[in-house]
């Protein structure tokens, strides 16, 4: 099946590059703002973009994105509205790779029949739902790639050995190895820590490996990416946006400063070559 998450790891790998995925929430701070964000993300050098679906009570999230999702649903944000978000960035960009990240009461809620549906109308290529188990594949999993929809699952370094290959047999797209033990944002990542946990998914997968949460700067996310394909940067992004959003700059400078901030990450992340 075409993947568009396939074509832009393989893009890497020949052009002995690294993968930068910035994630982001949408609705955060307004809709109109978020839209503007997602927007400007490839051209300040994502390869990857990871989209939260906020939820009212999101169990693996730190209170950064926790309030991020708060913000969101005060301003209306919903799942209809974010498949429109998409929508209308894919009216720009047929080629950067977009997955939904959240959690499966509000897919639950809106109908995964509808769900599945509208994220292959709007351009959704992957998803990474966080309270949902292999042992439930039949819920989402299984008919989400029966649509071409990439299933992305989340490793953690307590992740045991008997689970690993049971838990990425149905996996696609790529890996998300979880950098600590904990909720987003929480605490900085260890570098043994997750070598020692991508070496164990490599046993049982071929699929590339993102590493994310509690990478917070960019020459912390230039040492994660030594045994992995790509970086996920998503608390601190959060929190910049919302800090530049509550300022008194003018609408056009705060795009820009949240530009530059992300291009502080892609750069350093874009400088590292494929072992």
């Amino acid at each position: 099946m075409f993947s568009r998450i396939s074509e832009t790891f393989q893009k890497l790998k020949k052009n002995n590059m690294k993968g930068f995925i910035p994630f982001v929430t949408a609705g955060d701070p307004t809709l109109e703002i978020s839209l503007d964000i997602i927007k400007l993300l490839p051209k300040a050098g994502a390869d990857l973009i990871e989209i939260g679906i906020p939820f009212s009570d999101p169990m693996a999230d730190g209170k950064i994105i926790q309030a991020s999702s708060l913000r969101a649903l005060k301003e209306g944000i919903t799942v209809k509205k974010i498949f429109e978000m998409i929508s209308n960035f894919r009216q720009e960009d047929s080629k950067t790779p977009i997955v939904l990240m959240g959690y499966f009461n509000p897919i639950y809620n809106f109908g995964i029949e509808r769900f599945l549906s509208s994220c292959k109308q709007s351009g959704v290529d992957g998803l990474i739902i966080v309270d949902l188990p292999y042992e439930h594949d039949i819920e989402l999993c299984t008919p989400a790639r029966k649509n071409g929809i990439d299933f992305i699952r989340l490793v953690a370094p307590t992740t045991t050995n008997e689970r690993m290959p049971l838990l990425l047999s149905q996996s696609s797209g790529f890996v998300y190895c979880i950098s600590v033990s904990g909720i987003t944002g929480s605490k900085e990542a260890e570098i043994q820590i997750v070598n020692n946990t991508i070496n164990r998914i490599r046993k049982s997968s071929n699929l590339p490996v993102a590493v994310g949460f509690g990478i917070k700067t960019p020459k912390q996310a230039e040492k994660m990416l030594l045994g992995a394909e790509a970086t996920v940067i998503g608390s601190i992004i959060v929190e910049k946006i919302n800090e530049i959003y509550s300022s008194d700059k003018e609408y056009k400078k705060k795009l820009i400063l949240i530009d530059d901030f992300i291009k502080t990450f892609s750069n350093e992340i874009h400088r590292q070559v494929r072992n």
